[in-house]
């Protein structure tokens, strides 16, 4: 990988020494490092200048410099999604901060614990149209779980101290600090050493009786199904490991969502792959017809459930979650066990009795084969033609055994890889659920590799997609982050053309890009390793290459371009109406 010679700008080390009254930005940064942040992504402008200042002699903070915000918190996102911490993002006021707005959308969704702080024009001027004024509070509101304004430099420690508990305590999520100019530069009143804030407390336990339920329910199900979601991934190693063992312990047939992918490894035999409307048959089926779903840090979500009226007609429920507010929120529940997943799942398996013997469950597992030995993913490889599930098994391939993480941005290529890829541990998926975020990929990417220095970090995206937030190829260089993009490349917004073919008469109204650029060329100029791949002979070739490429690369792949992506629940549609291929729908045999 190249590396850039141009002389730097030199570095001052500020010291508490030297400046001994401390002002409100430089308070905020001591307060950010108490609370152990050591890296923020963010893009500098006017009303944060102060801000920036104060950075520049903050050696104990890594700044990452985007070239989008909506970028930055999608870095950050990506950060925060594979480690488990709080990203940071610092913005500037009026277009800065309305650029997070998508971002700060997209970690409410997936329940991603971030703090936005945003400069504001100076607190005199604050409504009356001042250049770049914004009312961020305002329009951050319904995408943060709190947002607030400092008006005294000495209130910013404390500030900083709530928002960063906000956002990690209960269901994770971003909080937004907006710092008018002038606090950012008031001096602050002989402070004493700021100590590292007061962590979220651990949620409260269930009462014994909804887990004496729940455990009864477990014990005497015939058909259940266990159904995880992305707050196991939040819960953490531990919270997932105590999933697997639940599925293991009691032989459940264990389905996961979009967001849960990595709770159970893809490789275990109790694994149905992910359920919902591009989910697998048998993952769907099961839950169509199971007596007892137990679903753990999921909420039941549209794009899961379909019909409401058909789901799980016959099954009873249990719902863990750690945000009550969830809880029946959308389906009906016979037992509520709110807590986090982890703790929860503890307190249940203390309950439970010894599992029954191995053959309980014997005649719902029969029926489960019988639906997996339809083999939906299926597909026959093209001989030179590559099809995108040929692409995706490929990849899986070649990242065996390597612990790499992957992003993707959003579409059918996304699908194909939630499909295909085999997701072995948690924290190494990082994608947009909730939101649907074109754009996420790549910055998720350059978050996630900026985080794990060592470890292949691959963005799976369209080429509608990475057309987004396309700038970042520049954030890699500049940060020398080998982030491996590897491009399902059909020509189409994918998914939106899928969609009209399926349901507006395959009236492909705007969604095929007649105008794309010479991506290997784009990459090249960015300062980008690139390669584009069109034969199927070459893609294992093109793959290694692309991976072992010292410095960021970009692959090209030239996929089938009109393939869709199967199976599919359509939306409106129950578990139990399945396509499998274009007109050609399951049917249940007597």
């Amino acid at each position: 990988m190249k590396t850039d010679t141009r002389e730097k700008p030199p570095t001052a080390l500020a010291t508490a020494a030297a400046h001994p009254a401390r002002n409100g930005a430089e308070t905020l940064l001591d307060t950010l490092v108490a609370c152990g942040i050591d890296t923020i992504f963010g893009y500098p402008g006017g009303a944060a200048l102060p801000l920036y200042d104060a950075l520049h002699g903050q050696p104990a903070i890594r700044h990452v410099l985007v070239r989008h915000e909506q970028a930055a918190v999608h870095a950050a996102e990506g950060y925060a999604r594979s480690t488990g911490r709080l990203g940071v993002v610092l913005v500037t006021s009026g277009p800065g901060v309305a650029n997070t707005i998508s971002g700060l959308l997209d970690a409410m969704s997936d329940s991603v614990p971030l703090l936005c702080i945003s400069g504001q024009v100076a607190s005199g001027v604050i409504g009356t149209q001042a250049f770049q004024e914004c009312d961020a509070l305002g329009i951050s509101r319904p995408v943060t779980k709190w947002n607030h304004q400092p008006r005294a430099a000495n209130d910013i420690a404390e500030a900083v101290r709530e928002a960063v508990r906000i956002a990690l305590g209960g269901r994770p999520g971003p909080v937004l600090l907006d710092l008018p100019k002038d606090v950012q530069l008031q001096h602050v009143d002989a402070p004493a050493p700021a100590p590292a804030p007061a962590m979220p407390a651990r949620p409260a336990l269930p009462g014994r009786a909804a887990l004496q339920a729940a455990a009864a329910l477990i014990a005497q199900a015939q058909r259940p199904v266990l159904y995880g979601g992305g707050g196991l991934i939040n819960a953490g190693e531990a919270g997932c490991a105590r999933f697997a063992a639940l599925a293991r312990d009691w032989q459940l047939p264990t389905t996961l969502t979009l967001m849960g992918l990595g709770a159970l490894p893809a490789s275990d035999p109790l694994h149905l792959g992910m359920l919902g409307m591009h989910g697998t048959l048998e993952a769907n089926l099961a839950m169509h017809h199971a007596d007892l779903i137990i679903c753990v840090g999921a909420r039941f979500d549209d794009r899961i459930t379909g019909r409401l009226s058909d789901f799980a007609p016959g099954a009873r429920k249990i719902h863990v979650d750690i945000h009550a507010g969830n809880i029946g929120k959308v389906i009906p529940v016979d037992v509520a066990l709110a807590g986090d997943c982890g703790a929860v799942l503890e307190a249940l398996t203390a309950l439970l009795p010894p599992p029954a013997p191995a053959g309980r469950l014997a005649p719902w597992w029969q029926r489960i084969d019988h639906w997996r030995r339809a083999d939906c993913l299926a597909f026959t490889p093209g001989a030179t033609t590559i099809l995108p599930q040929q692409l995706m098994r490929a990849v899986r391939a070649q990242l065996a055994g390597r612990d790499a993480i992957v992003a993707t941005d959003v579409g059918q290529h996304q699908m194909w890889a939630a499909q295909h890829l085999a997701i072995e541990r948690p924290r190494r998926w990082l994608t947009s659920g909730g939101a649907g975020t074109m754009g996420y990929g790549l910055p998720a990417a350059i978050g996630a590799q900026i985080a794990h220095p060592d470890k292949p970090v691959v963005c799976i995206s369209g080429d509608a997609s990475v057309l987004m937030n396309i700038q970042e190829l520049s954030t890699a260089v500049q940060h020398q982050t080998p982030v491996k993009l590897v491009l399902c490349n059909n020509g189409y917004m994918g998914m939106v053309r899928q969609w009209q073919q399926l349901n507006h008469g395959n009236r492909l109204s705007h969604s095929w890009n007649a105008a794309l650029p010479d991506f290997v060329a784009l990459a090249r100029a960015f300062g980008w390793g690139a390669r584009r791949v069109d034969d199927a002979r070459e893609l294992d070739a093109a793959l290694a290459e692309c991976l072992a490429h010292d410095g960021p690369f970009f692959l090209d792949v030239q996929v089938a371009a009109q393939e869709n992506c199967y199976p599919m629940m359509p939306a409106g549609r129950g578990h139990h109406e399945v396509m499998l291929a274009d007109d050609r729908w399951y049917c249940e045999q007597p």
